[in-house]
Order: C-alpha cells, then structure tokens, then sequence
C-alpha cells in the first residue's frame, strides 16, 4: 500500500511505515492537482501538515483513498465530518508537538519582555553608531516573574505552556471548554513531582487581568476570531499576545490598530491569515515578532509525529 507524505514525513517515520511494507512517497503534490496526484499515485493514505488542504472535491475524487493522516493537532484544513461519513480514517497527532509549541510561545514572552526581538533587528546597523541610544531606549525591560499569563485553550500546548511559565514564577489562569474550574498539573522539577493546580477563569476576567495572553485555539465555530476589536477592548493596557495556533484567531486588521494605539504593546505571531501569503504590513511592524509557523518544527517533535503517525496508519490499514 502506498502513502503519500504530501508535506513531509520524519525519517523514523518512513521507516516505520516501510518497516511494515507500506511504500511511502514525499514527492510533493501541488494543491490544484491533488485528487489527480492521489488517483494516479493509487494512495491509500495522505499526510498532511498545515500546507495541503483535503477537501470534499478530493475525498469524492479518490475512491481508493482509506486515510487522510494530519502532523499536528488543528485539522481544519481537512474536511474532517464529511471523510468519517465517508468511511475514511482521519488521523492526527495532538500530543506530539506540545512541548515544542510550548517552548516558541515562552521563548516569544521572553523577547517581548526584554525588547530583544527589535535589539536583534536593530544592533546590526544602529548598535556601533548608537550603542547608548539603543541600551536607553530597552532600558525599561520587564521580569516575568509575579506577572500574569492567561492562556486561552488548555489542552496539551496550553499544558505545557503554563507549566514553564509557573517555573517562570508567572501566575497562570486560562479559559476553555468544557467549563470545568480548575487543572492540576504534575511538573517535572529537579527529578521530583510537584503538582499545582492551576484556576479556570471566564474569558473577560482573563482579558481584563493578563498582561500576556497566549492562543492555543482556532477560530470559534462561527468563523469569527477569539480576539478581535470588542475583545480588545476589554483588554489591559500594554498586554502582549502570542499567537501559536491558527491564523485569524486574532483579526488582525483590530491587532494592528490595537498595536499603533499602544492598547497592545507587542503581538509574537507564528501564523496568519493566508498562509503563506501573509500580510505585510503585519510582518513589518515594528512591535510585531514574527516567524514562518514553526511552533511545531523541531526535531524532536517531527519525530514524534511521524513516529506517531505510523502507528495509527499501521493499526488501521494493517
């Protein structure tokens, strides 16, 4: 059987998969030929990550397709429901890109609190003419410590986030659903297990007492941002964002007003809306941080789900 890794695969991934007798390709499709690359490749699994988008055109295109396999956890570049009423296996890997994920929205806090992203931009061609200009104008750096974190989504990445950020000495709350009141997290410290438990809070109170807020969710069902200009609105004063999850979950025609106003005072953005074709005024402002969607683009984590999703594909199709 043959599967077709459109946006890639690890290596022990492939190897796992061939291991198991599968034959796996990693030649890329382009997304306008996709149902005719399927059909004459005569897959029986896709791998995708953020890049490819499967639809209903290509599920009813490709009568021999059995899986469509997603590396990461969002899947709205899948049309999940209507492949499962078609008898297709939909797959993804939610836990195995945590940590990563986790690791690039704590390391954009740190920046945002240091003014070490606009430093990186600026020493460059200002630093020999103006080293005393540029140590002023960062001198009123901010500690994480003591100061609050809320996390909108609490799954496995908002997790793992709040875990660095309480051995941080940062306060924590976060929203999500289901509507529970509070999570205990096990943190891993010096080889011993603390556990800290960790308060659900409704979305207003977080937007009102976070100085940073962190998303770790899409778009709400409706299509509409979980951030946009209300929300913003009820925001403090100087609060920093972090966006990690998907594209549009902060409208980001509000995020730039908020950002010339000063309401926000910097925003870390791992994706936008079009990917990749994102917007430029968005990638040049000078208060925005900007990287290509790599949250999930480690090592390790590549590993684990390639790793990971070998063994949901040989479970189901072996």
């Amino acid at each position: 059987m043959k599967v077709l890794a459109n946006d890639g695969i690890s290596a022990a991934g492939k190897a796992k998969l061939e291991a198991y007798g599968f034959q796996v390709v990693t030649d890329k499709v382009e997304q306008d030929m996709l149902a005719q690359g399927i059909n004459e490749g005569d897959f029986v699994a896709v791998l995708v990550r953020s890049a490819t988008k499967v639809r209903k055109e290509h599920i009813d295109a490709c009568p021999n397709l059995k899986l469509i396999g997603r590396g990461g956890v969002g899947m709205d570049n899948i049309d999940v429901e209507y492949a499962r009423e078609k008898g297709l296996h939909v797959i993804n890997t939610p836990a195995a890109s945590s940590q990563s994920v986790a690791e690039l929205a704590i390391a954009s806090l740190f920046n945002i609190a240091r003014f070490t992203y606009d430093a990186y931009r600026k020493m460059p061609s200002e630093g020999a003419a103006d080293f005393k200009g540029l140590k002023k104008s960062y001198s009123k750096g901010l500690e994480l410590r003591g100061k609050t974190l809320g996390i909108i989504g609490f799954g496995g990445i908002g997790q793992e986030l709040a875990k660095y950020a309480l051995g941080c000495g940062m306060k924590v709350v976060y929203n999500t659903l289901p509507e529970d009141t509070s999570t205990k997290l096990t943190m891993k410290i010096g080889g011993n297990s603390v556990e800290v438990v960790v308060n659900r809070v409704s979305k207003e109170e977080l937007f009102k007492k976070s100085d940073y807020i962190s998303l770790h969710v899409p778009k709400q069902a409706d299509g509409s941002p979980v951030i946009g200009k209300a929300e913003i609105a009820l925001l403090k004063d100087g609060v920093a964002l972090v966006n990690t999850s998907r594209g549009g979950s902060i409208d980001e025609d509000a995020l730039l007003e908020a950002l010339n106003s000063g309401k926000v005072k910097a925003a870390a953005l791992d994706v936008f809306v079009g990917e990749p074709a994102a917007r430029e005024d968005l990638l040049s402002h000078p208060k925005v941080l900007a990287t290509p969607h790599i949250g999930g683009s480690t090592i390790e984590a590549q590993d684990r789900i390639g790793v990971e999703l070998a063994d949901q594909i040989i479970s189901l199709l072996k």
